[in-house]
């Protein structure tokens, strides 16, 4: 398990709401997001501030382009970014309706095809779990209210995402051939706030490494957790910041987890005993991960 001494900040930038953090596989460089600061970020090498593309729409995950920049899917629609010369260009409006929905996590599946899942604002089971068909998006997984947690097994045959607010993780068989979805079933349940109850927080954004465990960060929780294929914890690293939202596998041997977090909304006294919310927290981990994969989109 790793001790919080082992545990750094990525610099001295503290996001509001950290999101989607990805090491690019060719650029060899972390991406993030900020959602209510309506950036995107990428971390060089040795800096201790990251570069940052302001976004006029929340963006709520990027993805790596094969063809080179980032898609970015924010509130009002799904951007192309170009990270050279900062260009944006709309590839496809939202599929729901922005002024009570908006894209939240999203991953590439080891075909290359965009998944992005959604919030409700109202917290109501309105949001959907989409697949990109590179002209729209096909509805896959309906009736969430906060999609997270999107990760494919290394052999690629099992698919999981998170329902944050039900405070459980599902699993499904999944044909990379055809992207299709088959016998969805839960793969990990947590229990929800109780009176009097110490509370572990509910799984937000997700990794999978190369033993095929799942990395869920534990939002309110302080935590990652590394659960095995069965479903069963098998460890638990605990966090300097409450809110952690999602963890990635990067640097040169794909063994430094990268984990973002979140400040916004958070109680005073709380964010005086936890100078590092909001920052990008990373630590080594014993087993790699996955590389991400780039999308054709």
């Amino acid at each position: 398990m790793a001790l919080e001494q082992d545990i750094l900040p990525l610099g001295s930038h503290r996001c509001l709401l950290g999101e989607s953090p990805l090491w690019h596989p060719t650029e060899k460089q972390l991406y993030a997001v900020d959602i209510p600061g309506r950036q995107v970020l990428r971390w060089r090498a040795g800096a201790d501030v990251p570069d940052v593309w302001p976004q006029d729409g929340e963006p709520g995950c990027i993805a790596a382009r094969a063809s080179g920049g980032l898609l970015v899917a924010r509130r009002d629609g799904l951007w192309t970014l170009d990270t050279t010369t900062g260009a944006q260009a709309l590839v496809s409006p939202p599929p729901y309706d922005p002024a009570r929905v908006r894209f939240n996590d999203g991953k590439v599946d080891p075909a290359g095809r965009l998944w992005i899942g959604s919030i409700s604002d109202a917290r109501e089971p309105e949001a959907t779990l989409y697949r990109f068909d590179g002209s729209g998006f096909a509805a896959q997984v309906p009736g969430l209210t906060t999609s997270n947690g999107l990760a494919w097994s290394p052999d690629g045959r099992r698919m999981h995402w998170s329902d944050t607010k039900a405070h459980c993780i599902y699993v499904a068989d999944f044909d990379a051939a055809t992207g299709a979805l088959s016998n969805p079933r839960v793969f990990a349940e947590f229990k929800p706030r109780a009176a009097g109850e110490a509370y572990g927080g509910r799984p937000d954004g997700a990794a999978m490494d190369a033993e095929g465990c799942y990395w869920a960060a534990m939002f309110e929780g302080g935590c990652v957790l590394r659960i095995a294929p069965t479903g069963e914890v098998v460890q638990r690293v605990d966090l300097p910041a409450t809110c952690p939202t999602m963890p990635t596998f990067g640097g040169a041997d794909l063994r430094t987890l990268f984990i973002t977090t979140a400040c916004e909304k958070r109680p005073a006294d709380e964010l005086e005993r936890e100078p590092l919310a909001g920052a990008v927290l990373q630590l080594r981990v014993d087993v790699p991960g996955l590389p991400a994969t780039l999308t054709g989109a």
